[in-house]
């Protein structure tokens, strides 16, 4: 095996062991918000990772901060709708609705930015439909919680094309991924508690004060590896795998969640579930072929996951 063989096959492993983190954090969501509120969830989490990232604070420019607010912003509301619907459906139906944003990206850019959409996207919108249908016909029909998380699944795609707005404004002196993954993060934060102040009838402190050792444990799963380690790693892998791969990987995310929520909460998915399951996975990587900008893959993920990473 060349070196360079070596290096490229590093950073698919480095990026496989990224979105099964991702995947992982459906059913730890999901158990989470059965009891928690999901501002609660969401300003404990992102204070946790903010506190761990608070080193990146010294000496940022206002660049970073003035690009985090917006993208911290986007990723809340995005994050808030997405928890709101785990709590009322299957994290495997939260996990494979989150997923189309990355076929969200290019029609969104399609009508927004007239930017062009070739036969890989039609094709995948065709499967992405398919599946849906039968992983719902065989469930139950669409709800409010499939809404929700739709709707979250479109303020995602925002964020993606947001971060390669971002990228595109910063070339002449491009903004740090980690500084930014900070800022994000405390917007986040900041924006949960104040919300939550004016929503939620319970208040934080008390909230955090009855939290069982095991729901703590599952905040700094949450706020340590999935939505703080996971950027380091990401960053390496992502220099070492093209976009076009990369974006393939990412589209496992859900099968992952799949498999970690049969593990770990006992969800099941029958024979008809599953293969719309597989057809919207199917639309998820056919969805990155064929004219799809080079630069929409990569900007897509740290899909806030990353820099603030599911979900």
């Amino acid at each position: 095996m060349t070196a360079t063989a070596s290096f490229r096959y590093a950073g698919v492993l480095a990026l496989l062991g990224v979105t099964l983190v991702w995947g992982t954090t459906f059913p730890a969501m999901k158990l989470l918000a059965n009891d928690v509120p999901a501002l609660h969830i969401l300003a404990l989490r992102f204070g946790l990772a903010s506190v761990v990232l608070l080193p990146l604070f010294v000496r940022l420019r206002g660049a970073e901060w003035r690009w985090g607010l917006v993208l911290g912003l986007l990723n809340f509301i995005a994050f808030w709708l997405q928890t709101e619907g785990l709590a009322l459906i299957s994290s495997n139906r939260n996990a494979f609705i989150t997923g189309l944003n990355v076929l969200i990206v290019p029609l969104l850019a399609w009508v927004v930015l007239r930017r062009p959409m070739g036969w890989a996207i039609a094709l995948a919108c065709a499967l992405a439909l398919g599946g849906l249908q039968l992983m719902f016909f065989e469930d139950s029909a669409w709800s409010w919680g499939d809404t929700l998380t739709l709707s979250s699944a479109v303020f995602f795609a925002l964020f993606i094309l947001t971060l390669e707005l971002c990228a595109l404004r910063n070339r002449q002196q491009p903004l740090r991924a980690t500084r930014l993954a900070a800022v994000v993060s405390l917007t986040m934060c900041a924006c949960s508690v104040l919300v939550a102040l004016g929503m939620e009838a319970q208040p934080l402190l008390g909230v955090a004060r009855s939290l069982p050792w095991g729901s703590w444990l599952s905040l700094g799963y949450l706020a340590v590896v999935a939505s703080v380690g996971v950027v380091v790693l990401q960053a390496w892998g992502q220099q070492r795998v093209d976009a076009t791969r990369s974006a393939i990987i990412y589209g496992l995310e859900p099968v992952f969640a799949a498999i970690t929520a049969w593990w770990w909460i006992g969800e099941r998915m029958h024979a008809q579930a599953m293969l719309g399951a597989a057809l919207l996975v199917s639309a998820l990587m056919v969805s990155q072929w064929g004219s799809a900008p080079a630069s929409a893959p990569q900007a897509a993920k740290p899909r806030g996951r990353a820099a603030v990473a599911p979900h």
